[in-house]
C-alpha cells in the first residue's frame, strides 16, 4: 500500500506569498506527508521502507551492471552510483563523469530501477537530469544555497544529505531553499555528523531521524555507510535507523570491495547485502511496514 501524494495544490501557489517563519514549507502545516514518485512504479514515502543501493563510484560497465544485478536481486529498488566524486584529495579518483552517467542509466534501465547520483555544480544540472531520476546533494553542498535555489527550479526529486557540521534546524532550512523555489520533491538523508569520536568515520545521529519525522512531511532516509565508514557497522545501524522511523536506507555496495576505487571499506559485498535485506524485511514485518 502506498500513500497518495498529499501535496496540496495551494502549496505551490503560496510559496511566493507566504514567508511565515513559524510555519516553513517543510513543516506539516502545509502537508501531512510527501510521496516521491519515480519511474518503474517506485515511490518513496512514510509508509514504506525504500532501499537505495549501489557503488560509491561507477568504475566500469561490468562493475555497475554486476552490482545492480545483486542489489536488485536482494530487494533494493533504487540504484545509486557516483559519476562525479567530491574527494578530500585532488589526486583521488574523481569519477568517470558523463560516461559514468551513461553507464548508470544503462544499468538502471536494464534492471528497471530508478537511479540517483550526486550533482556537484549548478552548471551540470541539465546534463545530470538527462540520466538521473534523483539528484543527490552531498554533505559538502548541503548549504550551497546557490545550488539549492537552482535545484528548486526543476521538478526532479532531490536527495539532500545533511552536512557534517549542520544542525537539524540548519538542515531543514537548507531543504526550505529548494521548497521555496517550487520543487516539492525533496528527500532528506541523515549521513552522520562530525564529532570528537574517532572510531567511526562520522557519528550517526539517530535522534535526528526522530526529530525530523516530528517536524517535517518530507521523507527521511539514512546513509549508514558514510556514517560509519566501516562495513561491519552498516547492518546494525541500518536496523537502528528503521526502528527509529527512517523511511529508507542508502547503502554502498560493491561486487569486490577490496579493489574498489572509492570507499571499499564501507561497501557491502553481495552476501552481506543479501543478509541485511533479509533482516530489514523481518524488522519491517514486525513494524507493519513494507519494503520497497
Amino acid at each position: 500500500m502506498t500513500i497518495p501524494n498529499t501535496h496540496c495544490v495551494e502549496l505551490s501557489n503560496t510559496i511566493t506569498t507566504i514567508r511565515d517563519k513559524s510555519n516553513p514549507l517543510y513543516s506539516k502545516t502545509y502537508c501531512a506527508c510527501t510521496t516521491i514518485q519515480l519511474p518503474y512504479n517506485t515511490t518513496i514515502n512514510h509508509q514504506n521502507v525504500s532501499v537505495i543501493a549501489g557503488p560509491c563510484s561507477i568504475e566500469s560497465e561490468d562493475q555497475i551492471m554486476a552490482t545492480a544485478h545483486f542489489v536488485k536481486k536482494a530487494g533494493a529498488t533504487i540504484l545509486r552510483g557516483g559519476a562525479f566524486k567530491p574527494r578530500t584529495s585532488p589526486y583521488a579518483f574523481q569519477g568517470l563523469g558523463i560516461e559514468g552517467l551513461k553507464l548508470l542509466k544503462k544499468a538502471g534501465d536494464y534492471y528497471a530501477m530508478p537511479v540517483v547520483t550526486e550533482i556537484l555544480d549548478s552548471e551540470d544540472i541539465a546534463m545530470v537530469s538527462q540520466y538521473a531520476d534523483i539528484l543527490q546533494v552531498g554533505a559538502r553542498n548541503c548549504q550551497n544555497f546557490s545550488l539549492l535555489k537552482k535545484l528548486g527550479k526543476i521538478q526532479k526529486p532531490i536527495l539532500l544529505k545533511r552536512g557534517m557540521m549542520v544542525t537539524i534546524k540548519e538542515y531543514l532550512m537548507a531543504a526550505e531553499y529548494i521548497l521555496a523555489e517550487g520543487n516539492t520533491n525533496v528527500i532528506l538523508c541523515e549521513r552522520g555528523i562530525r564529532t570528537f569520536e574517532t572510531e567511526t568515520r562520522n557519528t550517526l545521529d539517530i535522534s535526528a531521524v526522530c526529530v525530523l519525522k516530528q517536524k517535517t512531511h518530507l521523507p527521511v532516509m539514512v546513509d549508514p555507510s558514510h556514517a560509519s565508514g566501516n562495513w561491519k557497522l552498516i547492518h546494525p545501524l541500518s536496523l537502528a535507523a528503521i526502528a527509529a522511523g527512517a523511511d529508507g536506507l542508502m547503502i554502498e555496495c560493491h561486487i569486490n570491495p577490496e579493489v574498489a576505487l572509492c570507499d571499499g571499506e564501507q561497501s557491502l559485498r553481495p552476501d552481506k547485502f543479501e543478509l541485511l535485506m533479509h533482516d530489514v524485511k523481518e524488522l519491517c514485518t514486525m513494524l507493519n511496514k513494507a519494503v520497497l
